[in-house]
């Protein structure tokens, strides 16, 4: 189902809450600013901006990155390496696009791959850097491509087969193609709480970590591929 080599990808996973750990704390024209948006999420007499406000991390306006997995595959290993931080995503941000130059200049037939990658994970993350005033790597700066010129890899398009209405959980393509599941601990919905609440980031890390190599996995399946074996899955230190 992909034209290149399994070693050209890099494939990646991210995490994200609101910018601030819940709705009173956030300064008086971000409130009025997310109330508008919240509009659109309001479903019943018992919601209001304030209880919806978990959902802001969703939004790259409202909401920041905690965590990027990454993983890629070599001589048929694969390599995890996560960039996370608290408080400092400009941070986190540079040394990600730091690396992903790196693995440019290594792999000039670079792709990204994630699971509703270009409806989330690859434009999130553009949009933070700039935010960030982070210099977007070049694959990140789609501005004005054509959809055929934009070749990274989403797991759930390639899916779709064409099917525009259809939208496929990594969980359930994970146990359909007996792949162990990401979310044996917590899943996304929890990621909120997670990091405000419990202060469990090393936790989302590895929630993080687990859908990344998924990601690649699911890859692997759609092309006919045997899963890589945990004794041949290694992880990384950020700065390795």
């Amino acid at each position: 189902m992909i034209g290149t080599q399994f070693s050209d990808v890099l494939f990646l996973d991210i995490e994200t809450v609101p910018q601030y750990p819940d709705y009173y704390s956030a300064p008086e024209k971000w409130q009025e600013l997310w109330n508008k948006k919240a509009e659109r999420l309001i479903e019943n007499a018992d919601d209001d901006p304030a209880t919806v406000f978990g959902r802001a991390g969703i939004y790259a306006e409202f909401g920041k990155i905690i965590c990027i997995s990454v993983a890629f595959i070599k001589n048929e290993k694969l390599s995890v390496k996560s960039f996370f931080s608290e408080n400092d995503e400009k941070q986190l941000l540079t040394d990600f696009a730091e690396m992903v130059n790196n693995f440019y200049k290594r792999n000039p037939k670079m792709q990204l791959c994630a699971h509703n990658g270009k409806e989330f994970d690859f434009p999130y993350i553009s949009r933070r850097m700039i935010i960030n005033k982070v210099p977007l790597p070049n694959i990140f700066n789609t501005a004005g491509k054509k959809p055929w010129e934009i070749l990274n890899i989403d797991t759930m398009e390639l899916w779709k087969f064409g099917d525009y209405k259809n939208y496929t959980s990594l969980n359930l393509l994970a146990y359909t193609f007996g792949i162990p599941s990401p979310k044996d601990d917590i899943d996304g919905s929890m990621v909120y709480e997670t990091f405000y609440v419990d202060k469990e980031l090393e936790r989302i890390v590895t929630y993080c970590e687990k859908d990344a190599i998924t990601v690649a996995q699911l890859l692997r399946a759609y092309n006919y591929l045997p899963l890589i074996p945990d004794e041949n899955i290694e992880y990384r230190k950020a700065e390795d």
